[in-house]
């Protein structure tokens, strides 16, 4: 049940994009024949995707008590310190008396961003004497209790010239929200607007969303925020305006494509670095794009059953959501007597790897060794300073940039206090190895310096507790580039797609841990390849019963689906972010669905315009081409 029609409107936006850049909102409709609004000569193309669960590892849940005159709760949610100011609205207390807790997370995946059931068990140990309340959700129901990926009905539009160059875009999104606002209408806003940040267009681009209200989960936050949706769409017809015009799919989108210097045209930022046209001249090398492409054709004429495709899909993605609302992380580090610190962050780690990535920043800059640096993986509300949370790819970029402020403040604490200590000009002092160091000399080690300013008052230096915090306010945004090429076989009679190697390139800035990028990279790949092949909750057409909301019927892939992978990124500088780095965990699911599904179009001559592309609608389609017998 993907398909639904706008009906009891929740939410619209209309707007057109002039060549100069500017947005101009508007009041308009498709017609009947799905042709784009303002462009009667422009007929879309329509595409279906899907309503899919995240599935992470651990199911939702949350419990509550009181303590004294104080809430506290303990949930499962990526930003905490958000939770706790809608549970004080909620149950009617004041924010101060209100303490959330986040244990180490399994997983979330944005459907953890939500307040879910975190006041329902707030209120009933309010109302039960501060007894201890909490729900547990089975898996069945973090199926349909939860949070979902929302389904897009979707018309896009685009034209070219003689030249190959776009002269006309345009998109409509219709966007199932399920049966409560959650995220909503933002999804399907979001998409649109991505629409217009990966390709530029000489004349006028034109957008349109809604989102409707209906009874089946609700739908808001997952994993790549509506893009993996318009992705589908927006390289898929970007591969059949190639096909039909007989360009090749590589060099039609390299000309295409938005560079360094691009504005955009709704948040005003301007792109700093894009490493997307080396992304994809890189992968065409690295998986042979133009000897396969037509060792593929070839092979194909001869094989009647068995079809080889090479496909490709790139991408653009936002990190982080300013001017939307102020981005802002903060990190506190506490040194200890021995050098050794502990690092404080409310940025959420959900596996994602963002501890790691914190204390490799602070490490960096006070020259501490990361075994010596201990991050707290479980915020609390009453300890942990404010973060935003996770969410938009933003952790390593801005609360970083939080940690990597701190980290700085603490070195320049350190320096105060020893040139202090040692009556030295505090201009010529660094610190570096552990060591304060005053030109070529060593002065003292930093734990000799913390234990002496801990515990030593020698009338000339107070004692001090060494601790830095700062709050890092992102006036920025970064876009983060990359692409996908898929090679693959087709056995057409059984509709079984084979995915032979996935190679991905990525611009994610500077890398700061390669391994834990590689994973990111290798967990994207996968989900994306899910949502592609085989992903859909599925629901009784009359009752509205879930049908597959377990994870036996609920088909992911396992270990045994994953495909070899060839993983490349491509290292720009990002003056704006912690050492350069732009967000990741995100991106990597975007461009597989139409990465697969345009390497399916060139096995087959076949283009399949919903997901998931699973055998029984390839089989049917494929008997429609006239490739196998209905």
């Amino acid at each position: 049940m993907h398909a639904f029609r706008p009906t009891n409107e929740l939410a619209r936006m209309d707007f057109s994009i002039s060549p100069e850049g500017d947005v101009s909102w508007y009041t308009g409709t498709f017609s009947t024949d799905e042709k784009i609004a303002g462009r009667e000569d422009l007929c879309g193309e329509h595409y279906a995707v899907p309503a899919v669960h995240a599935c992470h590892l651990e199911n939702n849940t949350c419990f509550a008590y009181m303590d004294g005159r104080r809430m506290v709760v303990y949930s499962c949610n990526q930003v905490p310190h958000t939770l706790r100011r809608n549970i004080a609205e909620a149950i009617g207390m004041p924010l101060g008396d209100v303490r959330v807790v986040k244990p180490f997370l399994g997983g979330g995946f944005g459907n953890k961003q939500d307040t879910m059931y975190e006041p329902l068990v707030a209120l009933a140990s309010q109302r039960l004497g501060g007894r201890c309340v909490a729900i547990t959700l089975s898996r069945e129901e973090t199926f349909v209790n939860t949070r979902t990926r929302h389904g897009f009905d979707m018309t896009i539009a685009a034209a070219a010239d003689e030249a190959g160059d776009l002269t006309h875009r345009g998109i409509r999104i219709n966007s199932n929200g399920g049966s409560y606002a959650a995220h909503t209408h933002a999804v399907a806003a979001y998409a649109v607007t991505s629409n217009f940040q990966t390709y530029k267009a000489s004349a006028v681009q034109i957008g349109e969303s809604s989102t409707v209200y209906t009874n089946l989960p609700s739908a808001a936050a997952m994993r790549g925020y509506g893009i993996p949706q318009l992705n589908f769409a927006m390289e898929s017809q970007m591969e059949d305006i190639a096909r039909r015009n007989g360009w090749d799919p590589i060099d039609f989108r390299l000309q295409n494509i938005n560079e360094a210097g691009f504005v955009d045209p709704f948040d005003k930022f301007t792109v700093r670095t894009c490493g997307l046209r080396e992304c994809v001249e890189q992968g065409r090398r690295l998986c042979d794009w133009d000897r396969k492409r037509k060792e593929y054709d070839a092979f194909n004429k001869t094989s009647p059953n068995l079809k080889k495709g090479l496909g490709m899909a790139l991408f653009s993605y936002k990190i982080g959501v300013y001017p939307l609302q102020l981005e802002s992380g903060s990190c506190r580090i506490v040194m200890n007597e021995d050098g050794s610190a502990q690092i404080m962050v409310g940025c959420a780690e959900l596996g994602q790897g963002s501890d790691t990535a914190m204390c490799q920043i602070v490490s960096q800059i006070t020259t501490i060794p990361e075994q010596k640096l201990s991050v707290c993986s479980a915020q609390d509300t009453d300890i942990t300073p404010y973060d935003n949370g996770a969410y938009a790819s933003r952790q390593t970029y801005i609360s970083g940039s939080g940690a990597k402020l701190a980290a700085e403040k603490l070195v320049d604490t350190i320096l105060t206090h020893a040139a202090r200590t040692y009556k030295l000009p505090k201009d010529e002092l660094r610190l570096a190895s552990e060591q304060i160091w005053h030109r070529d000399s060593a002065v003292c080690t930093l734990a000799q310096l913390c234990t002496y300013i801990n515990f030593v008052n020698d009338q000339k230096t107070d004692t001090d507790h060494i601790t830095a915090e700062a709050t890092f306010t992102m006036k920025n945004i970064c876009l983060a580039y990359g692409v996908s090429f898929m090679d693959l076989e087709v056995d057409v009679p059984v509709g079984k797609v084979k995915i032979r190697k996935v190679y991905c390139l990525q611009d994610s800035g500077k890398i700061i841990n390669p391994q834990l990028a590689e994973g990111q990279m290798h967990g994207g790949v996968a989900m994306g390849i899910g949502y592609a092949l085989g992903e859909q909750m599925l629901f009784d057409a009359a009752t509205g019963r879930p049908l597959n909301n377990n994870l036996l019927d609920y088909k992911i892939p396992t270990c045994m689906d994953i495909p070899d992978m060839e993983i490349r990124f491509v290292e720009t500088h990002e003056d704006s972010a912690p050492f350069g780095a732009k967000g990741l965990a995100e991106p990597p699911l975007i461009p597989q669905a139409a990465a697969v599904r345009n390497a399916i179009l060139h096995a087959t001559g076949v283009g399949m315009h919903k997901l998931p592309m699973n055998p029984q609608n390839l089989v049917h389609a494929f008997g429609e081409a006239g490739l196998i017998a209905q």
